[in-house]
C-alpha cells in the first residue's frame, strides 16, 4: 500500500543526469484556476481518511437520540415523558447528579413556602444549569404580598430564595371578596384562613382606599375598641361600626369622633351596650335612637301602656 501523495507523484525527486548539471527551471506561474482546483483537491483528500472513532460513536448516538424524539413528539409520548421528568436538558442534568434536591426560604411571614415554590417554578423536575432565576425573581416581585425577592443557585443542588413580603394592614370585603389589603388599600393577598384574623376588617364600596380612617376611630373606641367586629362603609359617606354582639352604631358623616365620645359617656354610665337592643343611631347630633328586638320593644309598649293606664 502506497501513500496517497506517492500515488499521486507528489515529493519525489527528478533524476538528473550524471555529471551534467541542470539549469534551473524556470519559474511556473500558477494560474487561479488551477488554484482552485488543488484546494479542492486538498478537501477530498481528507474526506478520504478515516474517521475518528469517537466521533462515528458521538454521530451515531446523536442521529439516533435524534430520531427517538422526534418519533415520540410526532407520537404523543413526548410531552407526557416531559411532563414526568421535565426538559430534556432538565433530564440529563438531574441524570448528571444537577438536579434540584435543596430549597432554602427566609423571610416569609404571611406565604406558605409551598406557594413561594409554585411561583417561583421550583420542583423536583428542574436543574440547576437549566433553572432561570431571573424568571423566577420576576415571578415572585409580580406576586402583590411579595415587596422584593433574590433568588440564587448553589451547585450542585441547591436554590436559596429570599423574599420581603408586604405588611398587611387590614381586611376588605367587598361583594363577598375577602382580601388583605396594604396601609394604602392596595389588595395584596387572598384570605382563605385564619392568618388575617387581629387585621382591623372593613365593608364596602371604597373602604379599603379609607382604612386609615376607620382605624382612627377604632383608636378613638378606647376600652370598647375590642367589641368591634368591623367598619361598614355607607355609601361611601359614612361609618357603621358592627359589634361582635351583633349592635350596630350608625354615626355620623361629619364628626364621627364626638358621637363615639357620647358612646362611650352612655357605656360608662348606664352600661347601654349590655340592654336589648339592636342599634343605637348617633347620626343626629345631641340625640341618640335605639333600635329594640322584639322582645325588648313589646316589654317596653307594655310598661308604658300600664303607666299610662294608671294615670287619672
Amino acid at each position: 500500500m502506497r501513500l496517497l501523495s506517492a500515488m499521486l507523484g507528489w515529493g519525489q525527486a527528478r533524476p538528473g543526469l550524471a555529471g551534467v548539471a541542470l539549469e534551473a527551471p524556470p519559474h511556473r506561474v500558477v494560474l487561479r484556476g488551477e488554484r482552485s482546483a488543488r484546494a479542492s483537491l486538498r478537501w477530498r483528500i481528507r474526506l478520504d481518511r478515516p474517521a475518528p472513532r469517537k466521533l462515528e460513536i458521538a454521530l451515531t448516538v446523536a442521529v439516533l437520540l435524534g430520531a427517538g424524539l422526534l418519533g415520540a413528539e410526532r407520537g404523543g409520548q413526548l410531552d407526557a415523558v416531559t411532563a414526568q421528568y421535565g426538559g430534556v436538558g432538565d433530564w440529563i442534568a438531574c441524570t448528571l447528579r444537577l438536579g434540584v434536591r435543596m430549597v432554602t426560604v427566609s423571610g416569609a411571614t404571611h406565604m406558605s413556602e409551598r406557594k413561594i415554590l409554585a411561583i417561583a417554578g421550583v420542583d423536583d423536575k428542574k436543574s440547576l444549569p437549566f433553572f432561570d432565576v431571573a424568571q423566577a425573581r420576576a415571578r415572585l416581585e409580580a406576586d402583590p404580598l411579595i415587596k422584593q425577592a433574590s433568588v440564587r443557585k448553589l451547585y450542585p443542588n441547591q436554590i436559596v430564595i429570599e423574599i420581603v413580603e408586604r405588611t398587611p394592614y387590614a381586611v376588605w370585603q367587598k361583594d363577598g371578596d375577602v382580601r388583605a389589603i396594604a396601609a394604602d388599600g392596595a389588595p395584596i393577598d387572598e384570605v382563605n384562613d385564619g392568618r388575617y384574623a387581629d387585621l382591623p376588617f372593613v365593608v364596602g364600596e371604597g373602604a379599603n382606599g379609607r382604612v386609615r380612617e376607620f382605624v382612627a376611630l377604632l383608636d378613638a373606641m378606647d376600652e370598647l375598641k375590642p367589641r368591634v367586629e368591623a367598619g361598614v362603609l355607607v355609601d361611601q359617606r359614612r361609618w357603621n361600626l358592627r359589634l361582635k354582639s351583633g349592635i350596630d352604631i350608625k354615626l355620623p358623616e361629619s364628626d364621627p369622633e364626638a358621637a363615639i365620645a357620647e358612646l362611650l359617656i352612655l357605656q360608662r354610665q348606664s352600661r347601654i351596650l349590655e340592654k336589648d337592643v339592636l342599634a343605637l343611631d348617633f347620626r343626629v347630633p345631641g340625640r341618640v335612637f335605639a333600635r329594640l328586638s322584639e322582645e325588648a320593644a313589646a316589654a317596653w309598649a307594655d310598661g308604658h301602656a300600664a303607666k299610662k293606664g294608671a294615670q287619672p
